[in-house]
């Protein structure tokens, strides 16, 4: 069996790695932010989040211009009123399937390769279903019944 060697750039040139070079790879963790929960109430992970002020964050929802933004969801397990808490706003999402089952009212989990979208009925909520009225925004892909890949699309009016 032939062994291949990895193609590089060199000087703006494309060149075959040499043996004994090796790749360099710098793997960036996730972005998240950190923001105050500016619902008046606790938002379990998961919950897809819109700016509402400086710093702050409330559960988005697809029926408004204004809440239809998502800049990321939920990555602590709750974060409670008026306290801050991390945002994941790329990256794989990991919760449990009656985490995952809270925020999209499947059971099960997620289903795995679905794409999910910003509920219009429901503020903070996920859904196989893309909206037929206000905003379709797609925020992810599913890669099991418990792991999603944050993927938030550019938002639609309808």
């Amino acid at each position: 069996m032939p062994a291949y060697k990895p193609l590089v750039l060199v000087d703006g040139e494309l060149a075959q790695l040499q043996s004994g070079d090796t790749l360099d790879v710098t793997v960036s963790a996730a972005d998240e932010a950190t923001l105050t929960n500016g619902s008046g109430s606790s938002v379990p992970i998961g919950t897809p989040v819109y700016i509402s002020a400086a710093s702050a964050c409330q559960p988005s929802r697809a029926n408004a211009s204004g809440t239809a933004k998502v800049i990321g969801l939920v990555a602590a397990t709750s974060v409670a009123a008026a306290a801050t808490g991390a945002i994941r706003k790329d990256g794989t999402l990991v919760g449990t399937t009656a985490q995952w089952d809270a925020i999209t009212g499947q059971t099960g989990g997620l289903t795995p390769g679905a794409t999910y979208f910003l509920s219009e009925a429901t503020a903070g909520r996920l859904t196989t279903t893309a909206p037929t009225t206000g905003w379709v925004l797609s925020i992810g892909t599913a890669l099991s019944t418990t792991d999603f890949e944050i993927q938030i699309g550019e938002r639609v009016r309808l």
